[in-house]
């Protein structure tokens, strides 16, 4: 293995030297991670080479930082990842040998990872905000604290296997329109469920309960949109089968009370704060880091 001066440098932070292989190591890793194969997308390496270069050097600022504050890595943590390399790999014949080539390695990246979180963790640890501005965040973000519109649906469904033939799908349709026809003459059309409804929820009479906007495929919401309240929709082919739709009710969103949600917007305000917190103490120890780009 090369010596440190022999090595190709990546950057220079606080006096330390980082190596273009440890650098490159960071970056294959993160590649695993996000793309599929580890292979970036076309026309997008520059910008993600960059990206991850931040990245490494953020790492190297913050682990740097953590160390300055006081922090030790964590005894335990590195105990519990050798315990999971020997279980993942004690079955490997040379893996007692291999495992004091790679103790260092490991010792390195948990340590680093262990100081991360312990220094993440305290700046992050911010003060609940105040009923005031919890009240105040609030009466600016309502858009966050709609109740969903709610439909409540009955459905009469004829199953046909996707990949049955066009004859099946055909008669499935027929037997569909039969149905609709008598509803269109006066049946009931929870009695027609409970009798020709092949859906787990024939027995209540086709009532699927209520739904939130979002629960149902794209192209299924367009058309229920569409109903009228209490006029059961045309046979229409979906994915199980042929189905008769029926809109029994439909509740429009409105803005909870205050005294309702209060807890989630004081949980949605706080991890907006601490998140921005985190992001501009990592902004300032970067500026008060001296970094030197070498390659």
């Amino acid at each position: 293995m090369p010596t440190l001066a022999q090595e190709a440098m990546f950057a220079e932070v606080n006096g330390k030297l980082i190596t273009m292989r440890e650098y490159d190591a960071f970056f294959s890793s993160v590649l695993r991670q996000r793309f599929f194969h580890g292979k970036v997308p076309e026309g997008q390496f520059d910008a993600v080479r960059k990206e991850v270069a931040d990245m490494f050097i953020n790492r190297e600022v913050l682990t740097d930082e953590a160390r300055r504050q006081g922090f030790k890595p964590e005894a335990a943590k590195l105990d519990r990842a050798l315990a999971e390399y020997d279980r993942r790999n004690g079955a490997m014949p040379d893996w007692k040998q291999r495992r004091e080539q790679l103790l260092p390695a490991i010792q390195a990246q948990v340590s680093q990872q262990s100081l991360l979180e312990q220094l993440e963790t305290s700046v992050r640890a911010i003060p609940q905000p105040t009923l005031t501005e919890v009240r105040s965040f609030y009466d600016q973000s309502p858009e966050l604290f709609i109740e969903p519109e709610k439909l409540r649906l009955s459905v009469i469904l004829i199953k046909v296997d996707p990949s049955a033939t066009k004859e099946v799908w055909v008669k499935a349709q027929k037997a569909a329109q039969e149905i609709y026809g008598r509803i269109q003459q006066g049946a009931d059309f929870a009695e027609q469920a409970r009798q020709y409804s092949q859906h787990e929820s024939a027995g209540r009479g086709g009532d699927l309960g209520y739904l939130h906007r979002g629960m149902m495929p794209d192209a299924l919401q367009n058309k229920i949109d569409k109903l009228t309240l209490l006029v059961p929709e045309e046979p229409l082919t979906v994915l199980e089968g042929i189905a008769i739709y029926r809109l029994d009710e439909r509740t429009k969103g409105a803005l909870q009370d205050f005294s309702v949600v209060q807890v989630r917007a004081r949980d949605l305000l706080y991890r907006s704060k601490s998140e921005q917190h985190w992001q501009n103490t990592v902004a300032r120890f970067r500026a008060e880091a001296k970094i030197k780009i070498l390659n």
